[in-house]
């Protein structure tokens, strides 16, 4: 039996989750009893500090599960105190995620996105996918990642490829 075009969305969105909890896991136990310290870090000044970065990350899953059911766009409140809210979000966003189901002829139906300032863009639902949501996840991903080695965290491209590892074989 073939995926669909929005299960695999779904499937990629919940293995990248995974990988944004182990760095977090591995960021906290780095950090130690100064980890809350690590939810203000940034990688440069005029950027969104890690915790709303992993906050934003979450939002386009979290949206896209929204989209699957019909509804309007939506955030999470981006003011977290504690990695573990931090964590408590990515549960309940995987959980929205695995209930989450949509018809692949959604792709085809015109998607609005308010902006702000009284403007909007019009997306197929395709379009909103793949030029919207997937681009702002991973810009999000990769920046929380970078802020955590910037800060030292031992972490390299297996933590963030985590999705790749159960296919390594060896010869």
């Amino acid at each position: 039996m073939q995926t669909s075009k929005t299960d695999a969305i779904k499937s990629m969105f919940l293995s990248r989750l995974n990988t944004l909890e182990h760095i977090i896991e591995t960021g906290e136990k780095h950090f130690g009893r100064e980890s809350a310290a690590l939810l203000e870090y940034k990688l440069i000044s005029d950027m969104h500090p890690f915790a709303t970065q992993v906050v934003y990350t979450c939002n386009q899953p979290y949206n896209f599960s929204r989209w699957c059911a019909g509804k309007t766009v939506k955030h999470i409140d981006p003011d977290v105190q504690t990695i573990s809210r931090l964590q408590e979000i990515i549960v309940d966003v995987k959980t929205n995620l695995n209930s989450a189901s949509a018809e692949d002829s959604r792709l085809d139906e015109i998607t609005v996105l308010e902006l702000g300032d009284n403007t909007y863009i019009e997306l197929s639902g395709s379009e909103y996918l793949q030029d919207f949501l997937i681009p702002n996840f991973y810009f999000h991903l990769v920046t929380a990642y970078d802020i955590l080695r910037m800060n030292g965290v031992q972490i390299g491209k297996h933590d963030y490829m985590l999705h790749l590892v159960p296919r390594i074989r060896q010869r």
